[in-house]
């Protein structure tokens, strides 16, 4: 089997971890390759040497699965990595809440040998592809959670004028505006009150960034709709992130968001399902009087 490994390179304390899981895919007699950024840290950070094919610089390259060894931002780099060469992903969580990185390091090896042995299941997630007639995000224009328009810094609101399928919605005067995938729902929409979209459900939800107006909420829609934008700020400029990944964009500028023609495929165990990663990841139907 033919693996590409994808980390993060601030995890030096979780250097048991990662030989572990080289020594378990050496074991597996796979063939690895390491994305550039991880095999640096790794050989000039804690000086481990694994033994590999190759190392991955572009975003081409054929493998049969991919391994995001961190948290839900490295899982996100990876993806983006990954684009639309349907290449299954799988997320091994060593960062902290792990939504997309749901594989717990105690967890790894058994992970992984069902994986071996074919008995896994995989869940396809859609993504937003942003369109736009300038120069804009136009190395990776996806976003596997959410695209996010922010005010800069300290500047006053944003006006965001939003049409769907061309036909006016509204203004929102905000700090920002969300467009959240099903998978991006339990992000940074949860911070700001946008509600949970089970991952296989064809919506996406437009969640507002501290609305001026109370009366202002989030609101799901068709993931097939088309979504325009123009936004105006005092400041003259404003950030279009995708993923995190954020890019500075002059007041007036217009652009479109919609579903990508293409999904990521992740691989989760058998006994793996959403409800019980809400269970566990925000502690639903837990009592700390207990």
């Amino acid at each position: 089997m033919k693996i590409g490994i994808f980390g993060s390179d601030y995890q030096a304390d979780k250097q048991q971890i990662i030989k572990q899981l080289f020594d378990r895919l050496a074991a597996q007699h796979a063939a690895l390759w390491v994305e550039k950024h991880f095999y640096r840290f790794l050989t000039e950070k804690i000086s481990f040497y694994p033994d590999i094919q190759g190392i991955i610089e572009s975003n081409k390259f054929d493998l049969d699965m991919v391994i995001s060894l961190g948290g839900d931002g490295t899982f996100l780099r990876t993806a983006a990595w990954v684009g639309n060469q349907n290449i299954p992903v799988l997320g091994i969580n060593t960062g902290r809440l792990g939504f997309l990185a749901d594989i717990d390091a105690a967890d790894m090896d058994a992970a992984l040998d069902e994986i071996f042995q074919n008995n896994y299941r995989l869940e396809e997630r859609i993504l937003l592809q942003l369109n736009a007639s300038f120069d804009l995000h136009k190395n990776c224009p996806y976003a596997l959670n959410e695209l996010a328009i922010l005010k800069r810094d300290t500047s006053s609101m944003i006006a965001v004028s939003t049409y769907l399928n061309d036909v006016f919605l509204t203004k929102y005067w905000a700090d920002g505006l969300l467009i959240a995938t099903p998978t991006g729902s339990t992000a940074y929409n949860l911070s700001v009150n946008g509600p949970i979209i089970l991952p296989p459900s064809n919506h996406i939800v437009l969640s507002p960034v501290a609305p001026h107006a109370l009366n202002v909420r989030p609101l799901v829609i068709p993931a097939d709709y088309k979504i325009r934008m123009v936004v105006e700020s005092r400041s003259k400029t404003f950030l279009v992130s995708l993923d995190g990944r954020s890019e500075t964009v002059h007041s007036g500028c217009e652009f479109c968001v919609q579903k990508a023609d293409f999904k990521i495929k992740l691989i989760k165990r058998q006994q793996q399902n959403f409800y019980k990663t809400l269970r566990k990841k925000l502690m639903w139907g837990s009592d700390v009087r207990q």
